[in-house]
């Protein structure tokens, strides 16, 4: 599975999921624990010797799978429910090509199934158990979409970064200057843009906000990206042209002036339609 695992708690077990080309895995082996925490892998087992299980797994494959193999799944259907029916996922994944479970090893190790599947498993070990995973995940995954707008929001910044920094390189920073220096002209002209834009230095802004983590873009909106953004290859511009800082500051607010103005109207005017 190609991305970072991820947690939950539900009623005090930790649920590990993880995405897979945009889907939802969740680890049905964590599940199983609330249920026997000594041994999750034989709950799996009972679950999949059921035949109501079989034609759930069969139907979800039907539906998402198109290389899934129709014959190999009738015949567990037909054994599944007797006796001396057993059914391990690593055995139906490689003899039907399912890909609604996946089995997992190593350190983060275990059953893992599409979450329409995972959902069902849940419900039979415990129906409590899964309106908690419910919300849980729900509530993740809002607070994972207010964290992807906020990258959404400081990658917008990155844009003209290196066109900005290339200018400062070339035209402001001679030979001779050592790294701190270099890093003080740096920091200067990122300090033009916060004037600009904002009124403020970084360094003002962090003592008026001694408490707050980040810097003062991490706390900017969209329209002030955009406009921090076309700044940058404005300023870069500028450099390139030898307009000294003072007339360049000038120009950036009353262009930050102009710009936020447009933005936020264009705003408004969304939401009024």
């Amino acid at each position: 599975m190609p991305k970072k695992n991820k947690k939950i708690e539900v009623k005090g077990v930790k649920v590990t999921f993880v995405q897979n080309k945009k889907k939802d895995f969740i680890s049905i082996t964590d599940i199983a624990k609330f249920k026997n925490p000594d041994a999750p892998r034989d709950i799996i087992k009972n679950w999949m010797r059921n035949k109501n299980t079989i034609e759930l797994l069969g139907l979800w494959e039907k539906l998402n799978n198109s290389n899934f193999k129709q014959v190999e799944f009738d015949l567990f259907k037909n054994e599944s429910g007797y006796n001396h029916f057993v059914l391990s996922p690593q055995k139906w994944i490689t003899k039907t090509n399912a890909i609604g479970l996946q089995a997992k090893s190593g350190r983060y190790g275990g059953t893992y199934a599409h979450i329409d599947i995972a959902l069902e498993f849940a419900s039979w070990v415990s129906v409590e158990f899964k309106f908690y995973l419910i919300k849980e995940f729900q509530r993740f995954k809002e607070h994972e979409k207010k964290q992807l707008g906020w990258d959404i929001k400081r990658n917008l910044t990155k844009i003209n970064y290196k066109i900005h920094t290339d200018a400062i390189k070339e035209v402001l920073i001679p030979k001779s200057l050592n790294k701190k220096q270099t890093h003080f002209i740096y920091a200067s002209e990122a300090d033009v843009l916060n004037m600009a834009l904002f009124g403020k230095t970084a360094k003002q802004w962090r003592e008026k906000n001694p408490k707050e983590k980040g810097n003062i873009r991490d706390f900017s909106n969209v329209s002030q990206l955009v406009c921090l953004v076309n700044l940058e290859n404005l300023n870069a511009l500028f450099i390139k042209e030898n307009m000294n800082q003072a007339d360049r500051l000038k120009k950036l607010n009353q262009i930050a002036i102009e710009q936020m103005k447009l933005l936020t109207e264009t705003n408004i005017k969304k939401l009024k339609g």
